[in-house]
């Protein structure tokens, strides 16, 4: 005799698409997108915490820069409260009620070669489950060092997380074939401005230090929180150029983006790092999470 079995339905993955929630059938044809096409695009990587989507404030500022800077006309009367609204539902859609990932993708309409037909935006938004719902704090750091055979150009788009990211591919394969955890992105100025993944700190006698904008890194939206947090604690922060000298001087190094929150960085090259500045502020982000 076999034992009955309850046949249970497979939940089907939902996305939004303009706004509007689909499943997979209805997700646009990529060969035909802008973004496959010619990278004409920008992301946007945001972590759910609680089912809820965080710092979604910082992420609409930079989605409105960014589509100032490629030339991407918004929508009318679309604004944050409905970008937000459709990134709730689809959460939810998904059963998604601790941590997750979203992915938000926007790209200019179809249509035209290197000359585009209209500079009409289109987006897609998907969201992955995570195993932990906050914050979670390396105990064991990351070993990195400075990937050496491409520089990053500075310009009007070098903030923004563009669709166009072969450097930041070619980097990884890197730091994976020297069996390091991240590389550190250099500009043409060969200072060192990021990594792969994310924004750069130092600390030393409690004092961050971070690359400016203008030296050309990625505007993280966990970069500015991890500011705006380090100064409410009574942190000295400036933004300045680093040096390799400058690497080997400082008392800790830890990288920072959206989704990981801060992550501690052990060694560069021969140098050693503390941690307790960066578990410090990962706590304090724990605690200021939107519930």
């Amino acid at each position: 005799m076999f034992d009955s079995i309850e046949w249970q339905p497979m939940q089907r993955v939902k996305y939004i698409v303009n706004g509007e929630l689909c499943d997979a059938l209805a997700l646009p044809n990529a060969v035909n997108n802008r973004a496959f096409q010619y990278g004409d695009g920008f992301f946007e990587t945001i972590r759910v915490c609680n089912g809820v989507p965080q710092h979604c404030d910082l992420h609409w500022d930079r989605v409105e820069k960014s589509l100032e800077a490629h030339k991407i006309e918004k929508p009318d009367g679309w604004d944050i409260q409905a970008w937000q609204s459709a990134l709730k539902s689809l959460c939810q859609a998904n059963g998604i009620n601790a941590g997750g990932r979203l992915r938000v993708s926007f790209f200019r309409m179809s249509g035209g070669r290197y000359t585009p037909q209209t500079n009409a935006l289109e987006w897609i938004a998907e969201v992955e489950p995570m195993h932990s719902n906050t914050y979670a704090f390396n105990e064991n750091g990351l070993t990195v060092d400075v990937y050496p055979a491409m520089k990053k150009l500075n310009g009007p788009l070098a903030n923004f997380k563009n669709t166009s990211a072969l450097l930041y591919v070619q980097a990884s394969l890197w730091a994976r074939e020297k069996d390091l955890d991240d590389a550190l992105i250099t500009n043409t100025s060969h200072s060192i401005i990021e990594s792969t993944r994310s924004n750069l700190f130092l600390v030393s006698n409690r004092v961050l230090y971070t690359p400016g904008l203008e030296s050309g890194p990625i505007g993280g939206v966990m970069r500015a929180a991890v500011i705006n947090l380090a100064l409410e604690q009574g942190f000295k922060v400036y933004e300045c150029n680093i040096s390799p000298g400058e690497m080997l001087r400082a008392d800790e190094l830890f990288l920072t983006n959206a989704v990981s929150g801060i992550q501690w960085v052990t060694s560069y090259r021969t140098k050693r790092y503390f941690n307790a500045t960066a578990k410090s502020l990962n706590k304090l982000l724990n605690e200021r999470l939107t519930a």
